[in-house]
């Protein structure tokens, strides 16, 4: 795993400054502590740094072809590398490594931009053509690594992280559709950032840019397939769930390879369990696996991750988290460098922190709620179905027993809170409905919060933002690019396509390479993606059963009590901290003065929200997240840019 970086100034004669180039680097040293590189030619710079998985040794980068005339930084593993070497090989390609990176160059010297058709794993990657004088970024299928680029005035800049381009000089000023975007979702959706100037490349998509042109062109490459039916010409009497358990097993044996010391994280909910198993499988040794719990004894999901760890004779560690919430949440907007508000992070960053001091590798369980339909919206959305089909009288007598039907991730999620969240939506149309349920701040909460007059702190005025689209029109785009009839596929489209990159993905990303640790996702093979994809939604969820198909594949190998448990997700005790530890921080951060001082809400509306949320009469708890993490962020990178960068890259 690496971070990379790099510029392309228009002026070709204008060369690339060596030591901004490894001011580049130095941002993203936690990302690849092993090695660091830089290429820097004609007006033309890359550079990388390295965590050494496969060929340690070998492998550094920047690495070229046998005549230096292309280029590579790349951050990832490619899965099917070996195949694809042996190919190249026998087409003549002289190599001078082990490692898979060099690979990627010489496919890209053979058969040009189609090299991305052929590659099974993660990456985000630069490639320097130097006869060509073209730059190609990529990003692979599901969007697994982050790809950053802004095309500025007078150059083309890119990056593993954000704060590699702040460290060249990115101007700092905020898209207003990103913060209104990110008040309803707690992250900020692609492709925009927080910052105006600045874009995450789509997964699935590989940039081209013609430097003697300056033009810039954006392709897909990749897209989740629509519903046929059976993904497979099974071999008859197999059953789809032996299809799906030998296309696992597949999947986790290739990710197994690794010259450093390899793990899991273990739950103990389905996904990460039945990860363990087919480990456990393949494991010449015990697997080493690592838990997480809380004190707070209701977040704590230890007892299962044990359960799994016994049936399976694993190496198990356990980290009960008990940790001092400041340094938490600093550590947090440090390594997002945009505002993050899903509180699940803390436990990823802790138990990453824990794992690297183990080993280099982990496999995960992540992806495995939108591929496999694990969500509960997606009950929601089967029972809003219903609800929309009953007549009003009858439907407002069902609504307490329908909501009732869902089961909650644990205690502190009431009945009454279930309800209230499913009547925001149960009468609406199916995608207003199915975001109204993940929503953290409505519209007509966002309208309230923005102040009516012009901002005073960065020279972004709230016009924009109170004429700004409703953010479920990023939803809807998704939604409607993916034709099918099928709603609760299309459901999971836009999660995949939303949710799961910005979310999910960035969140495991960050907080794991925080700590120099690779996480690998083997739910998110691009051949499960498509067998599952191609399946009707009723093998995901049919009735109020989530991952159906999955449960009965993972009958044979996980005991009862993992199939049947509800879902918990890393559930953190925000509210708790909020109401303790966090207090006297978060009255600062969100105080009338300090609101005032950024020019972005209006802080009697603020106020009002602790207010109630202190006196007991309203849990206001998601929100004041939202906002505590967006103003953390705001006076880190926003109010004192000088200092925030010397901080970045570690002056």
């Amino acid at each position: 795993m690496c971070g990379i970086c790099g510029k392309v100034y228009y002026d070709q004669e204008r060369p690339v400054e060596r030591a901004g180039l490894e001011r580049m680097c130095v941002a993203l040293r936690h990302r690849g502590p092993d090695h660091h590189g830089v290429y820097a030619k004609d007006g033309v710079g890359i550079g990388s740094t390295r965590l050494s998985i496969i060929d340690v040794d070998g492998g550094h980068m920047p690495l070229c072809n046998e005549d230096g005339t292309i280029w590579i930084v790349y951050n990832g593993e490619i899965y099917n590398f070996p195949r694809l070497r042996a190919q190249l090989q026998q087409l003549g390609h002289r190599f001078a490594t082990e490692s898979d990176t060099e690979t990627i160059v010489h496919l890209y010297e053979e058969i040009g931009d189609d090299f991305v058709q052929q590659l099974s794993g993660m990456f985000a990657l630069a490639i320097w053509d130097e006869r060509r004088r073209r730059l190609v970024l990529a990003r692979d299928h599901l969007g697994i690594k982050p790809l950053y680029y802004a095309q500025l005035a007078d150059r083309m800049l890119f990056g593993s992280e954000i704060k590699a381009l702040l460290a060249d000089g990115l101007e700092r000023q905020i898209d207003p559709i990103a913060l209104h975007d990110y008040l309803s979702l707690n992250y900020v959706p692609g492709p925009r950032t927080m910052f105006a100037d600045l874009r995450k490349l789509p997964a699935g998509h590989i940039l081209t840019f013609e430097a003697d042109t300056c033009q810039a062109q954006i392709k897909q490459f990749w897209d989740v397939p629509r519903p046929v039916g059976s993904p497979l010409d099974l071999r008859r009497g197999a059953s789809l769930e032996e299809a799906l358990i030998v296309l696992l097993r597949q999947i986790v044996r290739e990710q197994m390879i690794s010259d450093v010391p390899l793990g899991a994280f273990l739950s103990g909910g389905l996904d990460s369990s039945l990860v363990v198993a087919l480990m456990s499988e393949v494991a010449s040794q015990p697997v080493r696996t690592f838990s997480l719990g809380f004190r707070e004894e209701s977040y704590s999901e230890l007892p299962y991750a044990r359960m799994v760890a016994r049936q399976f004779a694993t190496d198990h560690h356990e980290l009960v988290l008990d940790p001092c919430a400041h340094d938490v949440v600093a550590a947090l907007v440090e390594h997002f460098d945009e505002p993050f508000a899903d509180s699940s992070a803390v436990a990823v960053y802790a138990i990453s922190q824990y794992a690297a001091e183990h080993v280099k590798v982990i496999l995960s369980g992540d992806g495995g709620d939108e591929v496999f339909g694990g969500y509960y919206t997606y009950q929601a959305d089967q029972l809003a179905a219903l609800y929309r089909r009953l007549p009003k009288a009858i439907g407002a007598g069902l609504l307490p027993s329908l909501v009732n039907m869902m089961p909650v991730s644990h205690s502190k999620v009431s009945l009454d809170f279930k309800l209230k969240r499913f009547m925001n939506g149960g009468s609406l149309p199916p995608l207003p409905a199915h975001f109204a349920w993940k929503a953290f701040f409505s519209e007509e909460m966002k309208a309230r919060l923005y102040q009516a007059h012009s901002g005073n702190g960065n020279g972004n005025g709230h016009a924009a933002h109170i004429s700004a689209r409703p953010s479920v029109d990023l939803l809807q785009a998704h939604y409607d690019a993916y034709l099918c009839n099928d709603l609760l596929n299309r459901l999971l489209y836009v999660d995949m396509k939303v949710q799961l990159v910005d979310d999910m993905l960035t969140k495991v990303d960050r907080m794991s390479m925080a700590h120099s640790l690779e996480v690998r996702v083997p739910l998110l093979d691009v051949r499960l993606v498509e067998f599952m994809a191609r399946l009707p939604s009723s093998m995901k969820v049919r009735g109020m059963t989530l991952k159906y198909l999955m449960k009965r594949a993972a009958a044979q190998l996980l005991p009862k009590e993992i199939l049947r448990r509800p879902k918990a997700g890393f559930s953190v005790p925000i509210p708790i901290w909020l109401s303790t530890d966090l207090r006297d921080m978060v009255g600062d951060c969100l105080s009338a003065r300090a609101i005032a001082d950024q020019g972005l809400f209006d802080p009697r509306a603020v106020t009002a929200m602790l207010e109630a949320h202190w006196s007991g009469s309203h849990d206001n708890s998601r929100n004041i997240w939202n906002l505590f993490m967006f103003s953390l962020w705001h006076e880190r990178f926003m109010k004192t840019p000088a200092e925030a960068l010397e901080r970045a890259v570690g002056l």
